[in-house]
């Protein structure tokens, strides 16, 4: 059994069997686990124990994204992976202020996690719902 998946980056088509498909979902939402326990991690004072469980999603996502060219999953794996790229880039250039003032270094902190947890979230509904994420050109 096959099922035909239209919603590649250039509009090809690819079939997939099932056993595909339940792997990428399951991979999908081992990496999305693992980026909202860094997520939530990052909002609590203390409990930072998500750089390793983040590097272990990124290597995930890194590795299984070819599996999912041409499908709606394919977005999901670009999702993740900007969204940490992105995120740790904020989190680096906001790091001095760590250093200069302890509250805007916190504040500042806080922002990116904030985003950091709204994209996880809001990407673990679209794999649930089957829905490609939606990223701009």
């Amino acid at each position: 059994m096959t099922q035909d998946f239209s919603n590649g980056p250039s509009g090809e088509s690819r079939e997939l069997d099932v056993q595909t498909l339940n792997g990428l979902n399951a991979w999908g939402t081992v990496s999305y686990i693992l980026h909202l326990v860094v997520a939530v991690a990052a909002l609590i004072p203390g409990a930072q124990m998500g750089p390793l469980l983040l590097v272990i999603a990124l290597v995930i996502d890194l590795v299984k994204r070819g599996d999912a060219v041409g499908t709606w999953h394919a977005s999901h794996f670009r999702w993740r992976i900007r969204t940490v790229i992105i995120a740790g880039l904020l989190y680096a250039v906001t790091a001095p202020l760590w250093l200069l003032f302890i509250l805007p270094g916190w504040l500042a902190w806080l922002a990116v996690s904030i985003w950091f947890l709204y994209r996880i979230v809001s990407g673990m509904l679209n794999l649930n719902k089957g829905l490609p994420m939606e990223i701009p050109a």
